[in-house]
């Protein structure tokens, strides 16, 4: 059969097809990188999108490496690009280095050389001038660095070094400061999915160099922002209150830190198979291992804290002090601000896990009691200079000096006695919060349906006695009921059915108010920011000062020989260590200061009449006769004929 086209035809119609439609070279590339950046946005979506324990995501991450030369024609794609200035080029590969990272090897030398290359490329990119490269770029190569970090870094002094300059030189150069907080997001992101620990948590927790430049940066952006509320325009303030709460990159990952700290403290998960001595050892270790970094790293929090605090009083001081119109403002707006810091996403979670039972040690109390309680005088002299610009405050003292209230009785001397000598804190006229005083109402649905059923239980722990108050559209006898102990369960079931010309309200059901007592308070919506801070710290310092008085914790050993303990004899006497290791009396002279021997040169007699038998004792019973001291000549010889030298003793404890 012959061709429907001859050569000749076929050639002269791709011809003019090739002439009429003709696409450049460069179009054609620019076009494949197009495609090539979209399949690497939509592979990055993937990953991020699907967990470890999906088919999906262990798929992606079985995936073959990279080629050798298949990289090092990525870097010569690159290489040309920021020759020409190709920013779209750019742009792509940068996409495109973000997903070769995550399923490169670089195990070979052509593919460490092609890794070199990628480093060197995408670190003069991130020195580059941004008007240079624009915040686009800049945003993709830190996103690249930051996935290929253990690829392009090798080696814990590798990474340690990079992370050191970023942390270091960030805020000098606009790139690092990127790059910074690219790779601190990234790092808290991780530490918040292994929440319980894993292997791998030695490698999201910095060193505690970098995490002390973490906290420096922290520390100096938290005291920025406090400082913002006094020098900044009204305007800018307005702007800056409808800003905040914003975490910044370092505060989160500090935040990341002391949350899994914590957790992995408090939530520790024993072995519920192995109940050998080995497990238990092994988890005592953990624990001790965990307390030690929380230690490290709750110094210098409340070291951190210890400077927001100094400056937030400043800052408070010199408002009260000024003259501006929007005073009030401010003031009210510094504690919204305040809570921005490092004092409202790091210390209130600190506080309230550090009275655990597994931190309330007293290596802890005693390494942290100084930075508490310089903490507990900043917080209350902050928060009482705050409640006296409050108008509640304000206001009280006017109106108990002036013309007294219709229904309110007469100071008497006594009381105005008592509120002189009294100095007012920061919690003087401010209400406790006590949610538990609202108690919990159990109601059913209204009306209620034929056949309903209804059973519930309230229990309110420590309670002697519950109040019932039942709503006015059901009945009750009383206003209120009383039930003996902490418990009460409610049943109700409707049996009879409901007639047709019954109304609603005679099948409402029924609504009760269980209390712990039997008025309800008002349920305060809480205490201002800094007295809430303020009494937390101060209950945690009251907390570490116990176990300071209580000090370690009593030993088999020292229950065994408490009689001993108890001596009176024994606590005056010195003691030794034999070379043995035994402890014993020591019988040469004492280095001591304070010297203490029995005085023998006394002699003493007793009175005839305590030597006399007390009546009722049986003759030839035996009782107690006081202790009749020798005279010194006696004792002299008895220690001769003996062999024994006068003890030494130190001073009693009184």
């Amino acid at each position: 059969m012959p061709p429907l086209w001859k050569g000749s035809d076929l050639l002269e119609c791709e011809t003019c097809a090739f002439t009429e439609e003709t696409v450049a070279t460069g179009e054609v590339i620019n076009q494949l990188l197009h495609h090539v950046g979209a399949m690497c946005i939509h592979q990055l979506n993937l990953l991020a999108a699907s967990s470890n324990s999906l088919p999906l995501g262990a798929l992606l991450g079985k995936q073959h490496p990279i080629e050798a030369r298949h990289f090092s024609s990525i870097c010569d794609i690159m290489e040309k690009a920021m020759v020409n200035g190709d920013t779209c080029i750019i742009r792509c590969i940068l996409v495109v280095f973000q997903v070769v990272f995550r399923f490169s090897s670089p195990q070979s030398e052509q593919n460490r050389e092609s890794v070199r290359r990628a480093g060197l490329l995408l670190w003069q990119l991130l020195m580059a001038p941004i008007d240079h490269i624009g915040s686009e770029i800049q945003r993709e190569v830190c996103l690249a660095i930051s996935s290929g970090l253990n690829i392009l870094y090798q080696g814990e002094a590798e990474l340690n070094k990079l992370l050191k300059l970023v942390l270091t030189e960030g805020e000098r150069n606009g790139g690092l400061s990127q790059l910074r907080d690219v790779i601190l997001t990234n790092l808290a992101d991780q530490l918040q999915k292994n929440r319980f620990g894993s292997e791998e948590d030695d490698h999201y927790i910095l060193a505690d160099d970098l995490l002390h430049c973490i906290l420096k940066t922290v520390v100096r952006e938290s005291c920025l922002l406090v400082t913002k509320c006094q020098t900044v325009a009204r305007d800018d303030f307005q702007k800056l209150l409808s800003t905040v709460p914003v975490v910044s990159p370092s505060l989160r990952y500090l935040m990341a830190v002391q949350n899994h700290l914590l957790s992995n403290t408090i939530l520790i998960r024993s072995d519920e198979g192995d109940d050998s001595d080995s497990s238990l050892q092994g988890e005592t270790l953990k624990v001790q291992e965990l307390q030690s970094c929380i230690l490290s790293l709750a110094t210098k929090v409340l070291v951190g804290c210890d400077e927001v605090l100094e400056t937030l009083q400043q800052v408070t001081t010199a408002l009260i002090n000024s003259d501006i119109t929007d005073k009030e403002t401010r003031l009210r707006g510094l504690e919204q601000v305040t809570k921005a810091t490092m004092l409202g996403h790091l210390l209130p979670v600190l506080l309230t896990t550090l009275m655990h039972p597994n931190l309330q040690t007293l290596t802890l109390a005693d390494a942290l009691m100084p930075q508490l309680v310089q903490l507990v005088l900043y917080t209350s002299q902050t928060a009482l200079l705050l409640k006296t610009q409050s108008p509640l405050f304000t206001d009280e003292p006017q109106l108990m000096s002036g013309s007294l209230v219709q229904g309110a009785k007469p100071r008497s001397a006594e009381d105005k006695v008592l509120d002189e000598c009294e100095e007012p804190g920061f919690l003087t006229g401010l209400k406790i919060p006590a949610p538990w005083a609202a108690g919990k109402t159990v109601e059913t649905v209204h009306p209620v349906r034929d056949n309903y059923k209804f059973k519930e239980t309230v229990h309110i722990p420590g309670a002697r006695c519950l109040y019932l108050r039942f709503d006015s559209r059901c009945s009750s006898q009383y206003d209120y009921d009383k039930v003996e102990g902490d418990t009460v369960t409610f049943s109700f079931e409707m049996r009879s059915g409901r007639e047709h010309n019954t109304p609603d309200k005679a099948m409402w059901g029924f609504s009760c108010t269980v209390r712990a007592q039997e008025s309800s308070e008002d349920v305060s919506g809480g205490l201002p920011f800094l007295a809430d801070l303020a009494l937390g710290l101060s209950v945690l310092a009251c907390s570490m000062l116990r176990i300071l008085y209580n000090g370690p914790e009593v030993t088999k050993e020292e229950e065994a020989c408490h009689d001993l303990l108890c001596s009176k004899l024994l606590q005056r006497c010195q003691w030794q260590v034999e070379a043995n290791g035994a402890i014993s009396p020591a019988l040469t002279p004492s280095p001591s200061p304070l010297p203490l021997t029995i005085e023998e040169d006394q002699e003493f007699t007793y009175p005839a009449d305590m030597l006399i038998p007390p009546p009722g004792i049986m003759p030839g019973s035996y009782f107690d006769l006081p202790r009749i001291r020798l005279p010194p000549g006696i004792m002299g010889r008895l220690r001769e004929v003996s062999g024994r030298a006068r003890p030494q003793f130190r001073p009693s404890i009184k």
